[in-house]
Parts: C-alpha cells; structure tokens; sequence
C-alpha cells in the first residue's frame, strides 16, 4: 500500500495497482491502494490503519452530535435566563438544528471524496466551534434578555439552527468509515461509529444540565425559576472541538478511492433500494434524534405533576431523557452486529414491530397518567430504533454488493456498486434524519391547541392549571408515529423479506444477505 504524505511522504508495501489520481500535487495523509477485502491486507496492514480512523472519526462525530441536540436542554432552561416562548415556539428551537443538519447531510457526504476524509474531519470538527460560541455569548447575554419576544425568538432560533453543523458530521464520517473496512466487517464498523457518535447525545442531555448550575447553591436549584449558567453549556464543548479537530488533522488518513462522486449519486437515486432504505432510515434514525431533541419538551409538559415531585430528576437529569438516548446508542452496534448473523432485514422488521407495540404502551401512560410506563415504553423504543439504525444501515452495502454482484464478478463493477452503496448512505442519512424533524413537527401541531388554551387563560395560576387540564396533548403524536411505524414494518417485510415475483428487483434474502 503506497501512503502518500505532503510533508512528509510515508510509504508502506503495495497490495495493488496505484489508484493515484492524476497530479500529484495533493497535500496531507493520502492512501493510495486500499483493498480490506484481501484478507492478508487487511491482517498485515489494514485493520491498525482502519481501527485508528474510526477512533479519530467517533471521537469527532460524538462532539458533533453533542452540540447538534444541546438546545433539547436549552430550551426547557431559557424560562431560568428570564426568556419566556410558548411550547409550540420552543419545538421551533429543538426542530431547526434536525432540520439544518438533515440538508447537511448531502454535501458533507460529497466533501469526503472533494476534499479527503481526513481534512474534511478537520473542517467539520472546526465548524462546531460557532454553535459552542454562540451559545456561549448571545443567548445568555443580558442583551438578549431585554428584547421583545419576536427579537428573542429570532435571535435563538439563529442560534439554534448553527448547531446543524454537528448533524452534518454524521453523513462524512459514516461515508468514509465505508471505505476503510471490508465487507465482513462493515457492519459492526459502521455500528460503532455511529454509536460512538450518537452517544454524544446521552453525554450533552446528561452533562449539560450539571454543567449550567455550577456554582449555584442546591436549594436556590430547587426553585423555579433559578438561577443557570447557559454559557457554560457552550464553553464546555470548545477543549473538545480542539482535540476533535487537531486529532483529525494529525493523525486520520484519505482514501483516494473513496469517491461518492456526482456519477455514484446519480446511478444510486436510480435505485428503488435508496429510497426505500431511506424510507426505513426514517423510521429508525428519524425516530432516534426525533425523541432526543424532543423528550425533555414532552416529559416536562406532560407529566408536570411528577417533575413537581422528584425536583432531582427535573433539575438535574433533564427529566430522565439521557437515558433514551444512551440505550438508543448502545443498541445500534449491537443492530449491526446481529444483522451480519441473522440479516438486516429481519432485525429491521422486528424493530418497527417492536416500536409500534411500545408506542400504543406510551399511549396507555399519558391516558392513565403513569410516567413510568410511559418512560419504560420510551427507553424500548430507543432501544428498538438504535438497533434498526444498525440494521438499515448494514443492508445498504448488503444490498449493493448483491445488485453488484449481479453486473459482474470483476472489480470496477464491485467498486462502481461499492461508490453507489456510499452514495445512498448519504441519501438515506440526509432523508432519516430528516424523519426527526417531522416528529417535533408532529409533536409541535400537538402543542397547538394547549398553546392557545395557556394564552387565553388570565392568571399565571390559571395558565398552570389550563396546562395541567391538557397534559395528554401529545396523544395525536404519538398515534401518528403508531401508524408510521406499522407502514414501515409492512415495507420492510415486501420488499425485502417476502418470496414472490413481486419483489422484482429487490434482492432475497439469500442473495443479499440483508
């Protein structure tokens, strides 16, 4: 394998014909030949290479969700800082970063092969840095707390929505880190990258909370409003934006064959398979980041009787909402991990079914009141979604090596399917997360009417009891999700796990492995 680095130039063994693209003009840490298929490579040399670049590339990507999903924790504080929005504005200010980070997806899919992955690491790490600083210096500021209600919301929604920097990471990383594993590995690989990333949201909704009370005496914390430390909620992430970033620079390499290019788009969106997927993706994915920005929101406004009660967990714990997204992240590699031993299409649809059956128990705890039904069903449910995000994702290639292997044996077809493969990764990464901000979208219109009901009240003691009297707002969502998720089962199973003719050109089982 020839290394090529502009300075210094390191070389090791060749395992094949150069794929140096033309000039050689190129700066930083390039690879050249890269084949992990070959199993002597790949022990000799490959894994070393390929286990440091994900280290680097998880590292990164966790930072990055940390500040995409902080302003779930913002938003349930600004109240603290003397800045009062109505639920359906506050969904706004969760909504914006899923939806930026979403449109994200796709160019920093297409930097990787444009710019390298080890540079591009560098530039969307470094980007972290103005959601951090903003968040730091505007919306804690004395300045923002004077100005009229419409002033504040724009100014935070501004604010919010720079935060779908770190949404974007997620599409550039995952891309890259295709590349650098073989096809027997790719799905436990791709597993723990996105885990490492996701878990960045349990970090953010467990650590931030802690953070903006520092200082703040225990029994001042217990009152409501008190007295928060917001900046702190930006200036904690900058040390690790450094790291994330001088780590990439120094240490992460590019693969010149990875090319998702403009052609692999193209071929890709021809594809029944990458909309399909992505449809899937949004199921699984979507409903992952959807409930991490949108949980503390719910929690606190529908079951307000029992953070009233346990002041512990609504101060300091954020209403419990790490916990989802920590079994949501651990659950994802082990998705992969089952769906390269049993398939991703079976695990895929046990999911979704598993999903709509805690759903309906979700419904069950608003109606009879019960937040620990309701908590129990939701920590399933991210369970369920965190392993349908390591399964959808580990059919993709699956999927793409089999409609390969139909084309031919030789190795430009297998690479042509491989760049498509890398291609609706990023697809279906941009349109999955999407599917997060149609849920507080859904959870928005749910707000409306208890919105109204609190403005029209005329007392603050009324406007609390206005609130209390419509705490199963969320009901419509959460049906609608039901049913979503019923729709996504049913697809899962006819195209990719039923035997008839009708399927077409969606690979078996067998053929596909997924």
């Amino acid at each position: 394998m020839a290394v090529t680095t502009e300075p210094p130039r390191t070389s090791l063994p060749p395992s094949g014909p150069s794929q140096t693209p033309s000039g050689s003009s190129r700066r930083g840490r390039w690879i050249d030949d890269w084949n992990p298929d070959d199993e002597a490579f790949w022990e000799s040399t490959g894994k070393k290479i390929a286990k440091k670049n994900l280290a680097f590339s998880i590292f990164a990507e966790h930072i990055g969700f940390s500040l995409w999903v902080i302003w779930g924790v913002i938003a349930i504080n600004l109240v603290n800082v003397g800045i009062t929005l109505s639920l359906s504005e506050l969904f706004w200010l969760t909504a914006l970063p899923n939806l930026v980070g979403s449109f994200l997806r796709i160019p920093y899919t297409f930097a990787v092969p444009r710019f390298g992955g080890r540079a591009w690491t560098v530039v969307s790490a470094s980007l972290l840095f103005v959601p951090a600083l903003l968040l730091a210096i505007v919306v804690p500021s004395g300045w923002l707390a004077d100005q009229s209600h419409d002033t504040q919301l724009w100014v935070l929604m501004l604010c919010a929505a720079t935060a779908g920097v770190g949404g974007g990471n997620f599409s550039s990383s995952m891309a890259n880190i295709s590349y650098f594993y073989p096809e027997k590995h790719k799905g436990a690989a791709l597993g723990l990258n996105a885990a490492g990333g996701n878990l960045g949201v349990a970090v953010a909704q467990l650590v931030v909370p802690l953070i903006i009370i520092v200082g703040v005496p225990a029994a001042a914390v217990k009152a409501m409003p008190h007295e928060v430390h917001l900046a702190y909620a930006g200036l904690i992430w900058i040390p690790f934006i450094v790291i994330a970033s001088l780590g990439a620079y120094l240490y992460m390499d590019s693969l010149s064959q990875a090319k998702a290019d403009k052609a692999s788009y193209v071929k890709a969106a021809k594809q029944p398979h990458a909309w399909i997927m992505s449809v899937l993706y949004i199921g699984t994915f979507g409903s992952f980041i959807g409930y991490s920005f949108a949980l503390p929101l719910v929690i606190k406004n529908t079951f307000p009787e029992f953070l009233a009660n346990h002041t512990f967990i609504a101060t300091y714990l954020a209403g419990l909402g790490f916990i989802g997204a920590l079994i949501g992240s651990i659950a994802r590699p082990i998705g992969g991990w089952l769906s390269d031993r049993v398939g991703g299409a079976k695990v895929t649809l046990a999911c979704f079914v598993g999903m709509a059956l805690f759903t309906l128990l979700a419904i069950v705890g608003v109606n009879d009141r019960s937040f620990g039904l309701f908590f129990g069903a939701y920590c399933v449910i991210f369970l369920l979604a965190g392993a349908g995000n390591g399964s959808t994702y580990r059919m993709i290639p699956a999927i793409f090596s089999a409609l390969g292997r139909r084309e031919g044996e030789d190795a430009a077809t297998k690479l042509d399917f491989k760049r498509q493969a890398a291609a609706v990764i990023g697809i279906a990464g941009a349109i999955g997360a999407l599917g997060g901000f149609f849920i507080q979208l859904a959870f928005r219109q749910a707000s409306l009417g208890v919105t109204a009901a609190v403005k029209a009240a005329d007392t603050p003691a009324e406007k609390v009891q206005v609130a209390a009297a419509n705490a199963d707002w969320s009901v419509g969502a959460l049906w609608v999700f039901l049913g979503a998720y019923v729709v996504m089962a049913l697809m899962t199973w006819a195209f990719y796990l039923r035997r008839s003719s009708a399927t077409g050109p969606v690979p078996s089982v067998a053929e596909a492995s997924v």
